[in-house]
């Protein structure tokens, strides 16, 4: 069983580098308009961009890796099952969840001015979202919905899962109407982004964590000496 789950890792992973690698290739140009602001450590021209904070995190995902493997080092130390999986799972969820969270609660052009907007009209905005808005909301909680499943045992279920995107999504738009960010808090978003975390979590269903495995990550007991 070892030596069929290394090859696994090292073809998870060349794949997961390459679609990074790839995305960074194509996004090189913008990238690079947000890099003199974000080396200079201004807020303004990097935080609360786009380009800025994708740049970001490409840059740190160096730190997330060490992240990584400092967690897997020390839970393989302790005899934990499974440690460099949950070690992913855990720091995959925040490092890919938090800078589309940030990306979707940045203010508009009149925040606090204009005024609280709802879309409660299933289906009516995503004909106007176009190709690349329903690829981003698809991506929200697509990081969630691949990893969580992987973590916890007790959502490793589609139904599951779809409740947790649901659920994420409709707490972020109801912040976006509350703090009247200038942004529409729509149904569609949040079907979108549901959809977006099952379709993750299905490609990753081979890894889900299941019941039989030890609680939490902790480390199995030694059995009991005979006699």
């Amino acid at each position: 069983m070892t030596h069929n789950a290394s090859p696994r890792r090292i073809v998870f992973l060349s794949l997961a580098v390459l679609g990074l690698a790839s995305a960074a290739f194509v996004l090189r140009r913008p990238l690079m308009m947000a890099a003199p602001t974000c080396v200079a450590g201004r807020w303004h021209g990097c935080f609360d961009t786009f380009n800025g904070v994708v740049l970001m995190t490409l840059v740190l995902l160096p730190l997330a890796a060490l992240v990584v493997w400092a967690l897997a080092h020390r839970r393989r130390a302790a005899g934990v099952i499974s440690a460099w999986r949950l070690s992913l799972a855990e720091v995959g969820m925040v490092h890919g969840t938090v800078p589309f969270l940030w990306l979707t609660m940045m203010p508009g052009a009149a925040p606090g001015i204009a005024p609280a907007r709802v879309s409660l009209v299933p289906l009516r905005d995503l004909v106007t979202m176009g190709p690349l808005g329903i690829v981003g909301n698809l991506l929200v909680f697509a990081a969630l919905g691949f990893f969580a499943p992987m973590r916890f045992a007790a959502l490793a279920s589609v139904p599951r899962i779809l409740a947790l995107g649901a659920g994420c999504s409709v707490l972020v738009e109801t912040a976006q109407y509350v703090l009247r960010l200038d942004r529409v808090s729509s149904v569609d978003d949040v079907l979108v982004n549901a959809a977006g975390a099952v379709l993750a979590a299905l490609a990753s269903r081979r890894w889900w964590r299941t019941t039989a495995e030890a609680p939490s990550g902790r480390p199995r007991r030694a059995p009991a000496p005979a006699g």
